[in-house]
């Protein structure tokens, strides 16, 4: 049907509204709804069960038995008694900790300050962040292998003595000198992972107001002032948990003495907990025994992040 409104004009009626739906109501539809959301979270918690919680708990239980012959009994604390016992067991955590510590002076404070160095640039930002962050892009075993034969290079012709001695300072023998083992992995593994702690000081440095800094220079503040009274106190939680990251990382040292010292270094200088892991492991076949350690090496762990906890929560 049509409706004439004026002469060679013609309307159509409209047309009935359909019947509104009624909402759907209950658990089914909430399920529905969120089912990409429940399908993402069973993904990784399926991921984390199987690759993360099951080896920890199934490692746990291995540290209390010992296996023979396909014949596993329990044996409680012997297994921990063992570990604690041997020699390279003390060796192992001195060096360990040697190596945090370092990494904690020059791993942690350089790319801090790096990264202030590039926030003051107001040219050639993306050149240099790319600049900073490449090593972090190379395989790690490629970028030690890099150190290991050309910087390292005990001869006159690597890297590193050629320019002490263009400077005309003493040569060393680098990983082959229990003294410099240490430092030497320290500066290694600075190079290859500072990339990311530059770009993350870098985004916290940003979100500084500008004013507090015009306020320090109009106060007469130099830039060291301005650094210790203005951007630490900024970028403090960023510290803490950056400092928290580099302990956890750095005390499970593993790649950097099996390539570059060849696993224990000279004199034992090199062994960490870790590469003492993998030797009970895979070369005395003591998997009770390297289980045992990692519980060790577990707690440890977890008594820093329970401190970092403690320590922020308080800040807080």
């Amino acid at each position: 049907m049509a409706i004439t409104t004026a002469p060679g004009s013609v309307r159509e009626a409209p047309r009935p509204a359909s019947p509104a739906r009624p909402p759907r109501t209950g658990l089914g539809r909430k399920v529905r709804d969120n089912l990409t959301g429940h399908a993402f979270l069973i993904g990784a918690v399926l991921c984390f069960a199987v690759f993360s919680w099951y080896p920890m708990i199934r490692g746990i239980v291995m540290s209390f038995q010992r296996t023979r012959r396909g014949v596993t009994s329990w044996v409680g604390w012997d297994n921990y008694i063992r570990i604690v016992n041997d020699p390279s067991f003390w060796t192992a955590w001195k060096n360990t900790f040697y190596f945090t510590v370092l990494a904690l002076v020059v791993g942690y404070v350089v790319p801090f300050f790096v990264a202030i160095l590039l926030n003051e640039f107001r040219h050639a930002r993306g050149y240099l962040r790319i600049l900073v962050y490449l090593p972090v892009m190379l395989p790690p075993a490629s970028a030690l292998f890099l150190f290991k034969f050309y910087a390292y290079d005990p001869s006159e012709a690597g890297l590193f003595n050629a320019i002490l001695k263009a400077l005309h300072l003493p040569t060393s023998q680098w990983m082959q000198s229990p003294e410099m083992t240490m430092p030497a992995m320290v500066l290694a593994s600075t190079w290859m992972n500072m990339g990311s702690a530059v770009l993350i000081y870098l985004a916290a440095l940003q979100n500084i107001p500008g004013e507090l800094y015009e306020a320090a220079e109009l106060d007469g503040a130099g830039i060291w002032r301005r650094i210790v009274n203005v951007t630490i106190p900024q970028t403090r939680l960023i510290l803490l948990l950056l400092a928290m990251l580099q302990i956890v990382a750095t005390m499970q040292l593993f790649i950097e003495p099996l390539i570059l010292a060849n696993g224990a270094g000279a004199e034992d200088s090199a062994t960490s907990v870790a590469y003492l892991i993998y030797q009970h492991g895979f070369f005395q076949n003591d998997l009770n025994g390297a289980a045992a350690l990692g519980v060790i090496m577990l707690v440890v762990l977890a008594g820093f992040s329970a401190a970092y906890a403690r320590l922020t929560a308080k800040q807080d």
